[in-house]
């Protein structure tokens, strides 16, 4: 996604007044702020703590932040990738327990590691072309409360039994119940066309990109230095809500050293052939939080006399063939940022500060390395 300064429009922002299908010309679309909760490490604090409640917590801190009570915002979207069947329609539910009006419309939405991407591109184009004046945009997870599914024999038989009229019919479907019946089919974190984890994929293209340990530590070390001096600095008194009994991320390790991250152990790519360089440091454990953001046109942020942070130019996005070992699973972004760029007239020189949000230093590495490689891509 791209996002630019108030300053410099983007080629979105001189469209045709054709292009959004009612006359009116195309306007942009701004961030006024954001809020989330601290991300707690999966079985933490939050454990106890639903999609819904977490959720909900970003949204009422955004809410007070903004003196938004009994608002009625044009949309909020939202969504997780961890789902409970109770969680169906999970925005609208944390809509309803927050400070917004009730007549708030909500929906969900839900792609795995860009659900909270996928709201703010959507929303801002419906700003854009004057749907809505306002909306929140949004994305939790918890895998402290991950779905635990029942067996399909024990569902199978659990669906004939409720349509069972007779006693005799209900013991003799109870008959067909077996011992594996009964255990839990827990979550699994390999992909579903591969087996294998997210971190094990990794592994592979780390060891593609030829990544040496000693950088992924430092990326891994600069990077809990950076959030430690961001808190001590007060950078993110207006971005969080405490929540559960805790104001910092509980993932922070603000004391780590490069020496002390040079003593672990590889826990992903031990068993693939190169050299397993991916540790428990420079790797993101398994996480739960929340996060908000308020969009809305100029005029609206203006009339209620918010900030207006930036405008939301464009996004892009891409998705890669890993099934067959063409390239990478989490290397989508190195193909969706060219993209991006050669659509607006755009190079990475023109900017002077990136955001990669990934799950291992060796993505972010990698990643990296692809936008240098000048045969990548072709």
């Amino acid at each position: 996604m791209s996002v630019e300064g108030q300053s410099t429009p983007g080629p979105q922002e001189f469209s045709s007044a054709a292009a959004s299908g009612s006359g009116r010309p195309v306007r942009r679309a701004v961030v006024v702020g954001g809020n989330r909760i601290p991300f707690a490490r999966t079985g933490g604090a939050y454990t106890k703590s639903s999609n819904q409640d977490m959720l909900t917590a970003a949204l009422d801190g955004l809410i007070a932040r903004f003196g938004l009570q009994d608002e009625r915002i044009g949309e909020v979207a939202a969504g997780a990738v961890l789902k409970h069947s109770r969680d169906f329609n999970l925005t609208r539910e944390a809509v309803l327990g927050s400070a917004l009006s009730a007549e708030t419309p909500a929906y969900d939405v839900q792609q795995a590691c860009a659900t909270g991407l996928e709201t703010v591109l959507s929303l801002a184009n419906k700003i854009k072309l004057g749907q809505i004046d306002s909306a929140i945009a949004g994305g939790v997870d918890s895998a402290s409360d991950a779905p635990i599914a029942v067996s399909e024999g024990l569902r199978d038989v659990l669906l004939d039994l409720n349509r069972a009229k007779t006693l005799p019919q209900r013991l003799k479907v109870l008959s067909r119940l077996r011992p594996k019946d009964i255990a839990p089919d827990a979550p699994n974190t390999g992909e579903p066309r591969t087996g294998l984890s997210m971190g094990e994929h990794q592994a592979l293209t780390t060891a593609q990109w030829n990544i040496p340990r000693e950088a992924q530590d430092e990326l891994a070390f600069n990077s809990h230095r950076n959030l430690a001096a961001a808190y001590d600095a007060g950078f993110f008194d207006d971005l969080l809500t405490p929540y559960r009994g805790l104001s910092r991320d509980s993932n922070l390790r603000a004391d780590t050293t490069l020496e002390k991250l040079a003593t672990l152990k590889p826990v992903f790519g031990k068993s693939l052939g190169a050299e397993a360089t991916m540790t428990a440091g420079n790797s993101t454990p398994l996480t739960d939080g929340a996060s908000t953001v308020l969009l809305a046109s100029e005029e609206w942020a203006d009339a209620h006399d918010l900030p207006k942070l930036a405008a939301v130019v464009d996004g892009e996005a891409a998705a890669v063939d890993f099934v067959h070992g063409k390239d990478g699973l989490l290397m989508a972004p190195a193909f969706a940022v060219p993209r991006l760029l050669a659509r607006n007239g755009l190079t990475l020189a023109d900017f002077d500060f990136f955001e990669i949000h990934e799950a291992f230093a060796g993505t972010v590495l990698s990643t990296l390395a692809a936008w240098e490689d000048e045969e990548f891509g072709r």
